[in-house]
């Protein structure tokens, strides 16, 4: 096998048991003993003295891979901190708090995906890993024979999950500018962890004042026996407005496995998630500060970047993918653009305040704050939102490449589509446009009423298929006028289009 197949972004991840199994022990030991090396090596400390926090999410497989990636960071003259259950961001925030700042950390996760997959996601003191080095990871480690040292470095137990919720805590008392014991005593939260990581945030909020009734799948269960933990996934979104709904919450709060993305419900059960999510936090910043800039990826809708501008601020689409979001917000930053969010349509949101750590329930927890000033004034989350313009038809298309060049191929659909713009008046190839190609239309009247964005999946041969309209047929009109354009076009699957245009 080719390690570097395990490659997925940032991360390595895979299927981790049964048949076809990628992600085995093997390959957890020969990791955590290349890691051990890279850090001492660029830290320039001896082996022994480097110190590595172990934590994972609640899959079935996840003990077993811990336990293989401390046997190699063992054997290779490292010592261990075992956090045993934790959230991905919390592994990042144990290198920052005293007491605890291991020299790096390795989660055990595979996100939202299923129960079968797991991978490991690797940080030090500069934040997660980048694509480059998980490859140099993978590329040392597949040559390794880590059975053949002995363990020479220590293992310790402990427990990280109480600090990180002491951090949470103060960061509510130091929003609502109080340290009361129970600020949050009035408010009312369901919480689904979706048999995540995350459970204990509702043991977070009761101690804080809140009542939880109506949380649901906070119990650690790997097999995700209730729903998908994904905050994008229509079927966790809605058994989430049901908790929300009968248990008459102000507000209910969703996971997915490791916590480093959600979504949200508010008391009517509108979905608060996507487009909303972004509008929602960057309204909160814009009312503290005037003039800043959002950077999210490349799917946002029009409606979002007219909200953003409308309360005083700038949008700026980047790139999907949570580490090109972030380190666009950084890179901005340095150049004396203050860009205090940098945020994906996922739900993956990264606060400067919070050391741009892609955090969920960091994010959650700045909600919840604003949520209780509200409450205090008789209003809802919902009302900060209630001007953003939203679509009247959406649709996402996955185009399969077939060609063998699938990146070479991607590039000629793009420039063919870019092509088509030049020669179509009403084509409007927008001035933001930082991936694939981004056209918008007057439809119906009515001007920059739709668009669609046409764009190369970071990894896989797959062109994906944005598509937005103001009003009723828009999309329809738009998939039909760019299949016409690319229908010649081979090499590239186009029947989801044709199906699309003839629904």
């Amino acid at each position: 096998m080719d390690w570097l197949k395990l490659k997925s972004g940032s991360d390595v991840r895979g299927k981790a048991c049964g048949d076809g199994a990628m992600i085995t022990e093997e390959v957890a030991r020969a990791l955590g003993m290349t890691f051990a090396h890279k850090l001492a090596r660029e830290q320039g400390k001896e082996i022994n003295q480097i110190t590595i926090a172990l934590g994972r999410d609640s899959r079935v497989t996840g003990e077993k891979l811990l336990a293989a990636t401390a046997d190699g960071i063992l054997r290779a003259g490292a010592q261990v901190l075992d956090f045993d259950m934790c959230t991905t961001p919390a592994m990042f925030m144990a290198i920052l708090t005293p007491g605890f700042q291991p020299n790096g950390s390795i989660m055990m996760t595979a996100s939202h995906h299923p129960w079968d997959r797991n991978g490991l996601k690797f940080f030090t003191p500069k934040g997660g890993i980048e694509s480059r080095e998980v490859e140099e990871l993978l590329a040392a480690a597949q040559s390794l024979r880590p059975l053949e040292k002995e363990p020479t470095g220590k293992y310790e137990k402990r427990a990280f999950l109480p600090e990180y919720m002491n951090q949470l805590a103060e960061r509510i008392r130091q929003g609502l500018g109080t340290q009361e014991e129970k600020p949050l005593a009035g408010l009312h939260i369901a919480v689904d962890a979706g048999n995540g990581a995350g459970g204990f945030y509702a043991t977070l909020l009761q101690s804080l004042g809140a009542d939880t009734q109506g949380s649901q799948f906070l119990e650690p269960d790997g097999m995700f026996p209730n729903h998908i933990p994904n905050p994008e996934n229509p079927e966790a979104i809605a058994s989430l407005r049901n908790a929300v709904l009968n248990s008459g919450a102000d507000l209910g709060v969703i996971f997915d496995t490791d916590c480093d993305r959600a979504a949200i419900v508010g008391a009517d059960g509108q979905e608060i998630n996507r487009n909303r999510l972004i509008a929602l936090i960057s309204a909160i910043l814009l009312e503290k500060e005037q003039g800043i800039t959002i950077v999210t990826d490349s799917v946002t809708s029009s409606g979002l970047k007219k909200f953003i501008s409308a309360h005083g601020g700038e949008h700026y689409r980047f790139k999907r993918g949570y580490r090109n979001v972030i380190d666009e917000a950084i890179r901005l930053n340095q150049q004396g653009v203050h860009c205090p969010l940098a945020i994906e349509t996922s739900g993956h949101a990264a606060l400067e305040e919070n050391h741009f750590l892609d955090d969920g329930m960091y994010l959650v927890t700045v909600l919840i704050v604003k949520a209780m000033e509200m409450k205090r004034e008789g209003k809802t989350l919902g009302s900060l939102i209630a001007d953003l313009a939203e679509p009247v038809e959406s649709r996402e298309i996955r185009l399969n490449i077939t060609a063998e060049d699938f990146r070479a191929k991607g590039q000629e659909a793009i420039a063919l589509t870019l092509a088509a713009a030049e020669k179509h008046p009403e084509w409007q190839v927008a001035p933001d446009n930082r991936e694939g190609i981004r056209i918008s239309f007057d439809l119906a009247g009515q001007a920059d009423a739709g668009w669609f964005l046409l764009r190369l999946s970071v990894h896989d041969p797959v062109m994906p298929l944005n598509c937005e309209s103001d009003v009723p047929g828009g999309v329809k009109y738009m998939l039909q006028a760019l299949y016409q354009e690319l229908e010649g076009l081979e090499g590239v699957n186009l029947s989801p289009l044709a199906a699309a245009i003839q629904e």
